[in-house]
């Protein structure tokens, strides 16, 4: 795929918890903007460390062995992003808040991990709210993408990203003098059923997901529809790069994570608009209205 300027001088910034994250939620997206000349950044907040590990080679990367699972995750994010990166540009390179390591993967809630002197989820919010917003005014994005309040699935990390995301914006504004566009990206139910139901082939050890065993949100909060069939090779080849965390499917239609519950790769991904406010007409491109 070739690059074209339609959108040239547009800025998409998305913020994410961990390496991984970008390209289940939003590979396709990423790779669609950024193959229309758009100048994207993916801004993930940890490391991912402690995440955990699919397969036998890396197993004793994670955090409660040898604690190195965050270092070996940033080569993962960095392979995931050159991947979706159009043929013929410069790779698109990670970013962290406040520089890799600052903040740390807090785990799931009630663990012990979320105490960790580090843990983004403990960490102090007026600290990385001046983070982010030093971030968004370097940049000054016409869109900017986050999660919704739970995160999308409810980790602790993800609803911190919400949080701070919502406290930086509107700062950032009001030292650019100006707002911008704000999504929250989100798994609409009915596509994800749509998705479920046309799984013809379920992987050896694999398993379909039990009634609503995969969070969803309902599909009258969808604003934003973006299609990345054109890309979605690119956001499969992302997928593939994050093998410590993200099983594809022999077929490049589902994966799965360590958990072995087949999910669709979407070729649509989905958004909630959060700012300007809801308009109730869904939109096909983030930039609309953008001059």
């Amino acid at each position: 795929m070739t690059v074209n300027g339609e959108h040239a001088g547009r800025r998409l910034l998305l913020l994410h918890a961990h390496p991984d994250d970008e390209s289940i939620l939003t590979g396709g997206t990423i790779a669609h903007y950024l193959a229309a000349g758009v100048d994207v950044r993916v801004l993930t907040f940890t490391l991912g460390e402690e995440g955990e590990v699919i397969g036998e080679r890396w197993a004793r990367l994670v955090a409660e062995q040898a604690d190195q699972l965050g270092g070996l995750r940033v080569g993962e994010l960095s392979a995931a992003l050159a991947a979706l990166t159009p043929a013929g540009t410069a790779e698109l390179a990670p970013r962290f808040l406040g520089g890799a390591g600052r903040w740390r993967d807090s785990g799931m809630a009630g663990t012990a991990s979320a105490q960790h002197r580090r843990a983004l989820a403990a960490a102090d919010a007026d600290e990385l709210t001046e983070a982010l917003v030093a971030e968004i005014v370097d940049f000054d994005p016409q869109v900017i993408v986050t999660y919704d309040a739970d995160g999308g699935y409810g980790h602790p990390d993800h609803k911190r990203v919400h949080e701070i995301s919502h406290r930086a914006i509107p700062a950032a504004a009001r030292r650019l003098g100006h707002g911008c566009k704000v999504y929250e990206v989100i798994t609409a139910a009915g596509p994800l059923t749509q998705g479920l139901a046309a799984i013809e082939h379920v992987p050896d050890g694999w398993r379909r997901p039990a009634e609503g065993e995969l969070p969803s949100t309902p599909d009258a909060k969808i604003d934003a529809a973006v299609d990345v069939v054109e890309v979605l090779a690119a956001k499969v080849a992302a997928l593939v790069a994050h093998a410590t965390q993200v099983t594809v499917a022999p077929s490049h239609t589902e994966f799965a994570l360590s958990n072995n519950i087949i999910q669709p790769i979407c070729r649509v991904e989905h958004f909630s608009r959060i700012a300007p406010p809801r308009s109730g007409r869904r939109e096909t491109d983030l930039f609309e209205g953008v001059e």
